[in-house]
């Protein structure tokens, strides 16, 4: 009986002791659990994580390969800005017209898409530094007659929607013309055109000569025209958060100056 006594508070200190124990796993894994609930910006330890929206159909600036990667030039740049600030990325491929209400909603962290940064834009969202600089150029059968951007205007041109290049055609046509056809993506542009829908296509230099490089059995040819205004492209960010613009502008400054930019794109942008 004596022996019991003596070892009945050793017992009792061992169960408080597993008691307090098996709490401070409790409270651990509950911490961890709300670490997994943070923000898409969120990485593994320090490291940061961005999500980043765009439109894969865009070649050779973001599209999908055999695999289903999502691969390009803008795709090359992201991944080179994350690296330069020690930041892991993720592309999720939503298409050009949600792209706008993901950064808004704070579904993705900013968005990569050969995204024109006009003063519309501007009001609505916060660009960074220009990685990129385009323009538009027309689209037409080799036996066409069009020589320049005016003589679209009594003919049917396709477009991506909601591009620069629909705005340009708007300026020329009228906002509501029923000879603009806007389509979804820029290849279904140029689908129909093919199909005979329209007299000519407009869209972004990089994308329509890419088109003609890969399709050269079409019989089409490209026409320049000087009323065709420069364009820059910037990675697109929420309104007022001015903390990404400023990370994400720091890793552009770095790939300017250590010449991964021109590496990537095939030249320098100022």
């Amino acid at each position: 009986m004596r022996k019991g006594m003596r070892l009945w508070p050793i017992g009792f200190l061992l169960v408080c002791l597993s008691l307090v124990l098996f709490g401070c796993g409790t409270g651990g894994s509950e911490e961890a659990g709300k670490k997994e609930e943070g923000s898409a910006s969120e990485g593994a330890g320090d490291k940061k994580k961005f999500i980043v929206g765009t439109d894969a159909t865009y070649a050779p600036m973001e599209y999908m390969d055999s695999s289903g990667n999502i691969i390009g030039i803008d795709i090359d740049v992201v991944k080179a800005v994350a690296e330069e600030v020690g930041a892991e990325v993720e592309f999720k491929n939503i298409g050009w017209e949600p792209l706008f209400p993901a950064v808004k909603n704070g579904e993705v962290d900013f968005a990569v898409s050969s995204i024109t940064m006009t003063e519309e834009r501007k009001k609505e969202f916060d660009f960074t530094d220009p990685y990129y600089i385009a323009n538009q150029v027309i689209l037409i059968p080799e036996d066409s007659d069009i020589s320049k951007l005016e003589d679209l205007k009594d003919k049917k041109a396709s477009v991506q929607i909601n591009t620069t290049g629909h705005e340009v055609l708007k300026e020329l046509m009228g906002n509501t013309s029923a000879n603009i056809i806007a389509a979804e993506t820029m290849p279904l542009a140029i689908e129909e055109m093919l199909n005979g829908n329209a007299d000519a296509a407009v869209g972004d230099n990089s994308v329509v000569n890419e088109y003609l490089k890969n399709n050269p059995d079409k019989k089409l040819k490209v026409i320049e025209d000087e009323s065709f205004e420069k364009e820059y492209y910037g990675l697109m960010v929420k309104k007022g958060n001015q903390e990404l613009r400023d990370l994400l502008n720091e890793g552009i400054k770095k790939i300017k100056e250590n010449g991964k930019l021109k590496e990537i794109t095939g030249y320098d942008v100022e």
